[in-house]
């Protein structure tokens, strides 16, 4: 206990003195209003207004990076290969590309979001991207398309940490469940409006070749939607024009009770160090990258996989909305049970692991069942769609559980860098010369589930174990959840706020 002590010491500043550029953006606005009385009715009615303003737009937005991100799965069976000439492994690379994009600008952007305000950066990204992906049709050759997608990419990396980010900007450890689910279940429901275009897409015999109608209809829904979220998307909740001013300061009290504050855009160094010797950190890392490599199968090669099964071309398209209707409800659900049931178990980290067990389960039965097993091998697909529940999860354990502004967005960071890693891995385990087999694939797929349930359980055990030392030590020095809110507002992270609790 001595040296974690002393780790901690190491890690953090003198707690003595406090700059303004400790504090939270917010910290004047809430010490203005700090022990301002409300009842439960005006909490319950602040936050009505709040969702009703942000869930729609993250929603809408969500739902449009992935189905932009993921437009050449739909393309694919309309002759994209055969438009820009693509070649043996290229189409494979392109999946990848896009996660090189991705990782490049994913500090750039941790950093960007610290520094400029949330709602119109996500905003203006949400333009740029819906005209890059219009632009894709201009793309002949595998050069043009790759860049293409590694600025796309690029663009889009913005997005997740965004709105992991906006969640504990906005709400409370226990909300943030059921609200991230609701626009991360657009996952699944862009698998089925995507299928149903692309499926609608088959059906045009004039004009444009029908790969690049799909590009075209998803960039421009990407750039009306970017331009709605300009008008708006708000940046914090003291600022918020839609929120009177009492409903402003109510809106920040509701948040101080995390205990991780508001926002800081000062950029420390030491929380960066604190992070990078953080197990939770690597674990969260290792965890993304499990979760990643068999991401592939669920979203670029999708519709070639459900080919190799037997189905016609028509029929890979409609054939993915079940697994897209397991991944939509397995999200809603488990956001529900994990705030419904918040506090009275573990109910996070049992959603997780349920999930990648699930998957495990699907995976292996890839690896197994015969070719000639078509239906219980779509079957066994669909069973894969259950990986989402889970990594959705290991976002609020960001959001919920690592305080310290910094801390937090380079958190954020490594794990969708270890995000980036697994999505550039797993295209390649689509080898062109197995097909239609596709048998190394399928074992990684197998092979990444296990490694992310072994990250989940080793973080639940090591955050488990931190609480009840933490408690022990809080009988001894009397601390008060007071404490541990101001020192949220002034910006201290999780290890150094003693008050701070971890929710499982």
């Amino acid at each position: 206990m001595s040296s974690t002590k002393e780790a901690e010491a190491a890690l953090s500043p003198p707690l003595s003195t406090e700059g303004s550029s400790d504090r939270d953006e917010n910290y004047d606005f809430y010490k203005q209003h700090q022990g301002l009385e409300y009842t439960p009715a005006e909490a319950k009615r602040v936050l009505r207004k709040i969702d009703l303003r942000l869930i729609p737009l993250l929603f809408l937005i969500y739902m449009l990076q992935y189905l932009d991100k993921n437009s050449i799965n739909f393309a694919s069976v309309y002759g994209l290969k055969t438009g820009t000439h693509l070649k043996g492994q290229q189409y494979s690379w392109l999946s990848s590309i896009f996660y090189f994009g991705y990782l490049i600008a994913q500090w750039p952007a941790g950093l960007a979001l610290q520094k400029l305000p949330v709602g119109k950066f996500l905003s203006i990204t949400t333009l740029v991207w819906g005209g890059l992906l219009m632009t894709t049709p201009a793309c002949h050759n595998f050069a043009g398309i790759a860049i293409n997608r590694f600025l796309l990419g690029a663009v889009e990396a913005v997005v997740n940490p965004g709105f992991v980010l906006m969640m504990g900007m906005w709400y409370t450890t226990e909300e943030q469940p059921l609200r991230l689910e609701a626009w991360y279940c657009t996952n699944g429901i862009a698998t089925m409006f995507g299928g149903l275009i692309g499926y609608a897409v088959g059906h045009i015999t004039t004009g444009l070749p029908r790969w690049m109608y799909v590009f075209l209809i998803f960039g421009a829904f990407s750039v009306a939607t970017g331009i709605a979220a300009l008008i708006f998307l708000p940046d914090l909740p003291s600022t918020a024009k839609f929120l009177t001013e009492r409903e402003k300061a109510i809106a920040v009290e509701r948040v101080a009770i995390n205990r991780q504050g508001v926002k800081n855009h000062q950029f420390k160094w030491y929380q960066v160090r604190q992070a990078a010797q953080d197990p939770k950190t690597w674990l969260l890392f290792v965890m993304a990258i499990g979760a990643q490599v068999p991401n592939s199968a669920l979203t670029s090669f999708t519709s070639i996989i459900v080919g190799t099964f037997g189905f016609d071309t028509l029929g890979t398209q409609y054939l993915q909305i079940p697994g897209g209707a397991v991944q939509f409800l397995t999200l809603l659900l488990g956001g529900y049970v994990a705030t419904k049931f918040n506090g009275k178990f573990h109910s996070r980290f049992a959603c997780m692991i349920f999930a990648c067990t699930v998957c495990i389960i699907g995976s292996a039965l890839l690896v197994a069942l015969p070719n000639s097993n078509k239906w219980g091998r779509l079957v066994a697909l669909w069973l894969c769609y259950f990986q989402g529940l889970g990594f959705s999860m290991s976002l609020t354990i960001v959001s919920s559980n690592i305080a310290g502004y910094t801390k937090k967005q380079v958190t954020s960071a490594l794990l969708f860098t270890g995000y980036c890693v697994g999505n550039i891995i797993g295209p390649q385990t689509f080898k062109s010369s197995e097909a239609p087999g596709y048998h190394s694939a399928y074992i990684a797929m197998l092979a990444g589930y296990a490694v992310k349930l072994a990250a989940i359980v080793a973080l639940y055990v090591y955050m488990y174990l931190e609480n009840k030392r933490r408690d022990r030590e809080a009988i001894d020095s009397q601390e008060v959840e007071a404490e541990g809110v101001e020192n949220g507002m002034l910006d201290k992270t999780e290890i150094e706020n003693k008050g701070f609790r971890y929710v499982l």
